[in-house]
C-alpha cells in the first residue's frame, strides 16, 4: 500500500537523540499535515505513433477544374482555428452556427451541468475547514420530586435559556477527504470537456446539415434542368410522331422515362424540408421559425489548407479524450478514498455556551458551560466491506483506463478515416467530372443521331439515364468534399483552445 504526502506538505522529523521524540514529531506531523493514501494520478503518455496512416500522408489531394475542385494540402503540425467554419466563407453559415452555439438547448444543459459540477466541487472543499454552529433555545419546564425518587420534594416550574457555539473538526490523516475533493474536481473537469465536445458537435452538425441542404438544392436544380431538357426532347418526338417519323412505342418510352425523372423530385423536396427542420432545431428554433437562409454549393469556398495535428497534440486537444482522461483521474482518486477507509479517523469537537433560568443572567460568568472532546475511530470488522470496496475502486480504475484507451483509438481512427476520405473525395470528384462530361457529350451525340434517324429511341434513353446519374453523382461528389472537410476539423478537436475567451491553456488545464 502506497502512502503519498499530501500536496504542499512534507513530513519532517528533527534530529533528536530521543527516539520517542522523533516518533512524537512524526505523529504530530501526520495529524497536522496529513497524507494521501492511494495512487497519485499521472496523465497518460501520448501514444508512440508518428502519424495517422500506415504510409506517409500525401502532401495534397487531386484537383479538378470546377467548383469544389481545388487541391487541398495537408499542413502537418499546424493549429486548428477556433471558428473553423468561417473558412467556408459563407456569412449565412457563420450566423447560423453562432446562433446555434448561443441557443441550442443541449448546450444550455451542458453549461448547467458544468456549473453544477463546479459548485459540487466547491461544496466538497468544505471538509478542509472546521464546522461552526450556533444554537439558541428557550424552554419552559416543570419538574417534581417523584422524578428523582422524592415525592415529598414537591414540584417547581422554571424557564431555561440556552446559547452555545459548537465547533467540530475531522483530521484528514490519510487523505480520504482530499481524495474525495480530487474526485469532485475531476468530475468538474469532465463536465468542462463534455461541454466543449457538445459545442463541437453542434457546430459540426450545423455545418454538415447546411452542406447537405446545399447538396439537395443542387440535386433538385440538376433534376429540374434534366426534366426541362427531356420535355423538349419529348416535344420533338411528339412532332416526329405526328409526321409519322416515330413510333408510338418510342413516344411512350420517352414519356415513361420523363415521368420517372419527375418522380425523383418529391423525395428530394422531402429531404430538403427535413434538413431545414434539423437546422431550425439545432439553432434552438421551432420549425415555424425558419429564418429563411438558404445554402448553395456555389456559395461555399472549399478550404485549401487543412491542419493536421501531431498525434501527441491530438490527445491534449480532443474534448472526448480530455473528458475520458478526467474520468480516469476521478477513478484514481476513488482508489485513494477506498484505501483511506482502512485507517483511523480522528475528530475533535468543542462547545461553549451559557445556560440560565432568566434571560438577564444568560451571559454572566456563572452561567458558562463548555465541553471539549476527541474521538478516534479505527475500523475493525465490517464484514470485509472495506476490502471489497477498494477492490471495486481498483476495478473501476481499470475500466476507466480501458475506456480512455478506447477513446484514443477511436479518435485516431476518426482522423485517419477523414484523411483517407478527403483524398478519395478529390479523386472521386475528378473521375465523376470526367464521367459527367463524357455523358453530356454522349447525350448530345445521341440526340443528333436520333434526329438524323441513325439510332432508335432506346439508345437515346440509355444516354439520358447515364447523363442523369452522372450529373446527380457530380453534385454529391462535390458536397462530399465540403462535408469531409468539416469532419476533419471536428476530428481534430475543433480548436476550442484558440477561442479568445479561453484563458486556460491546453497544458495548464490538464495539470
Amino acid at each position: 500500500m502506497m502512502i503519498q504526502p499530501a500536496p504542499h506538505h512534507r513530513l519532517t522529523s528533527g534530529k533528536y537523540d530521543n527516539k520517542y521524540g522523533n516518533r512524537l514529531t512524526l505523529l504530530l506531523g501526520l495529524m497536522l499535515a496529513g497524507c494521501s493514501v492511494g495512487p497519485d494520478f499521472q496523465r497518460p503518455e501520448p501514444p508512440a505513433v508518428s502519424g495517422y496512416t500506415a504510409e506517409p500522408l500525401a502532401k495534397q489531394t487531386a484537383s479538378t477544374a470546377m467548383a469544389a475542385g481545388a487541391a487541398q494540402s495537408f499542413e502537418t503540425g499546424s493549429d486548428t482555428p477556433a471558428m473553423w467554419w468561417t473558412l467556408f466563407h459563407a456569412p449565412a453559415l457563420d450566423q447560423l452556427v453562432d446562433e446555434a452555439l448561443k441557443k441550442n438547448p443541449d448546450l444550455e444543459a451542458a453549461r448547467a451541468a458544468l456549473l453544477q459540477a463546479r459548485e459540487n466541487s466547491l461544496t466538497a472543499q468544505g471538509v478542509y475547514f472546521p464546522s461552526v454552529d450556533t444554537n439558541g433555545a428557550i424552554s419552559r419546564k416543570k419538574i417534581n420530586g417523584a422524578q428523582f425518587g422524592n415525592p415529598a420534594a414537591g414540584s417547581s416550574s422554571f424557564s431555561l435559556f440556552n446559547a452555545s457555539v459548537d465547533v467540530a473538526y475531522v483530521f484528514d490523516l490519510f487523505g480520504g477527504d482530499r481524495r474525495s475533493v480530487e474526485a469532485m474536481d475531476a468530475e468538474a473537469e469532465t463536465a468542462r470537456f463534455q461541454l466543449e465536445a457538445a459545442r463541437l458537435t453542434v457546430a459540426a452538425n450545423v455545418v454538415t446539415a447546411a452542406i447537405e441542404e446545399a447538396s439537395l438544392r443542387g440535386r433538385i436544380a440538376a433534376t429540374q434542368e434534366i426534366i426541362e431538357a427531356e420535355e423538349q426532347q419529348l416535344a420533338l418526338l411528339q412532332h416526329r410522331f405526328d409526321l409519322g417519323a416515330s413510333s408510338m412505342t418510342d413516344l411512350l418510352a420517352h414519356k415513361t422515362h420523363l415521368a420517372q425523372t419527375r418522380a425523383t423530385l418529391p423525395p428530394l423536396n422531402k429531404q430538403l424540408a427535413l434538413i431545414r427542420n434539423q437546422l431550425s432545431a439545432l439553432a434552438g428554433r421551432f420549425p415555424d421559425q425558419d429564418s429563411g437562409e438558404t445554402f448553395d454549393l456555389a456559395e461555399l469556398k472549399l478550404p485549401e489548407q487543412l491542419p493536421v495535428s501531431l498525434p501527441s497534440t491530438l490527445v491534449r486537444q480532443r474534448p472526448d479524450i480530455r473528458a475520458a482522461e478526467a474520468q480516469l483521474h476521478k477513478a484514481s482518486a476513488a482508489v485513494g478514498v477506498a484505501t483511506a477507509n482502512f485507517f483511523p479517523k480522528l475528530s475533535i469537537s468543542s462547545s461553549y455556551g451559557t445556560v440560565a433560568t432568566t434571560a438577564g443572567s444568560l451571559f454572566t460568568p456563572a452561567s458558562g458551560v463548555w465541553s471539549l472532546g476527541g474521538n478516534l475511530l479505527q475500523p475493525v470488522i465490517h464484514g470485509g466491506s472495506a476490502i471489497h470496496n477498494r477492490r471495486a475502486a481498483v476495478a473501476g480504475y481499470q475500466k476507466a483506463t480501458a475506456q480512455y484507451q478506447s477513446t484514443v483509438l477511436t479518435a485516431f481512427r476518426n482522423v485517419a478515416d477523414v484523411l483517407r476520405s478527403l483524398q478519395a473525395d478529390a479523386d472521386a470528384l475528378q473521375a465523376q467530372n470526367n464521367a459527367a462530361e463524357a455523358a453530356a457529350r454522349q447525350l448530345s451525340l445521341a440526340r443528333e443521331q436520333l434526329n438524323a434517324g441513325a439510332i432508335d429511341n432506346l439508345v437515346l434513353l440509355d444516354a439520358q439515364r447515364a447523363y442523369e446519374q452522372a450529373r446527380i453523382a457530380l453534385v454529391q461528389a462535390s458536397a462530399s468534399r465540403y462535408a469531409d472537410t468539416a469532419a476533419l476539423f471536428q476530428a481534430l478537436g475543433g480548436g476550442w483552445w484558440n477561442r479568445p475567451n479561453e484563458t486556460v491553456s491546453t497544458e495548464q488545464s490538464g495539470s
